[in-house]
């Protein structure tokens, strides 16, 4: 009770504030649907009303102010909102025998997975490599983490379509691929400075201690290195898990798909409804935080297995 009470606070504060937000984000729409049914708006008039600040509106109309907390497009939703599209698109989906629906989130959301594990997996190889190649080689300690730096300034959504158009060009079909690739792109960096990090973990009399065993360079390694830069490596992969989602969900977007969660959202966006993207949005974060755990729950396992339980 004593780690779930701090979240349960936490989690109670940012439901009010969202509640309180939908007011003011709402009214401007609200008092348009009153004024078309025929009641007395102050000011009259949608235009005029952009003149004027949310919370005037709100005190010259506070009888109205309610309608924004039920509007069927709202702006903001409220959290009973988007809790009632995430059951119709999941649990009703469920009860009625069709968990596979294209209409459902859990379609949508294993498309999306899928393309995150590859690219997870992809960026993990990557990084771990890498690592190795930085504290093994002063040149590619000077030549790599450079550019590894370097190449998280570019911006995910620029680079996400020259990758799946370079994609196309080469040869390479479906969108799968290009999601995956850019994917493992956000999860290489903080998978790659982690086990930097991990492997030069241990302490220089360690190392000598080998030495004066006549350890080889690959004993030391398997030995010390890589087992010193196991929970550095879990906690990168924590990081990386959740930045390789959000590259499916980033990659989605540019490709036209038609399913997964980037494309709800996409959609969503196109068609005008709100209710659509948050509810994709609480479904990858569900499924972000369901990836962290299963990789806390492995850490865990892991770690008592070596003898590094704390």
């Amino acid at each position: 009770m004593r780690s779930v009470l701090p979240v349960l606070t936490v989690l109670a504060v940012i439901v009010g504030i969202w509640y309180l937000a939908v007011a003011p984000m709402n009214v401007r729409v609200a008092l348009d649907q009153v004024e078309r049914a025929g009641e007395v708006v102050v000011p009259e008039g949608s235009v005029p009303r952009r003149e004027v600040s949310v919370w005037q509106l709100m005190l010259n109309n506070s009888e109205h102010v309610g309608l924004g907390y039920a509007l069927d497009r709202p702006r903001l939703p409220t959290p009973a909102q988007v809790g009632q599209e995430l059951w119709k698109t999941t649990g009703a989906m469920i009860a009625k025998g069709r968990p596979w629906s294209k209409r459902g989130l859990i379609y949508h959301g294993w498309i999306t997975l899928q393309s995150t594990l590859w690219g997870f997996a992809l960026g993990t190889l990557l990084g771990i490599l890498g690592a190795v190649a930085i504290v093994y080689s002063r040149t590619a300690q000077l030549s790599l983490m450079p550019w590894a730096i370097i190449s998280q300034t570019i911006p995910i959504v620029a680079l996400a379509p020259m990758i799946i158009v370079l994609s196309s060009q080469v040869g390479i079909e479906g969108r799968g691929v290009p999601k995956a690739i850019i994917s493992a792109y956000l999860c290489f960096f903080p998978v790659l400075v982690g086990m930097v990090k991990g492997l030069r973990a241990p302490e220089t009399s360690q190392l000598d201690l080998l030495r004066t065993y006549n350890a080889s360079g690959l004993q030391s390694f398997l030995r010390l290195r890589l087992p010193a830069s196991v929970p550095y490596l879990f906690t990168s992969l924590k990081v990386g898990i959740a930045a390789a989602l959000v590259g499916t969900i980033v990659g989605e977007l540019p490709t036209g798909a038609i399913s997964g969660l980037g494309a709800r959202i996409l959609i969503g966006d196109q068609f005008g409804t709100p209710l659509a993207i948050w509810s994709a949005l609480f479904a990858a974060a569900v499924l972000a935080g369901a990836l962290v755990t299963l990789l806390d729950a492995i850490q865990r396992v892991t770690l008592k297995r070596m003898g590094m339980a704390t």
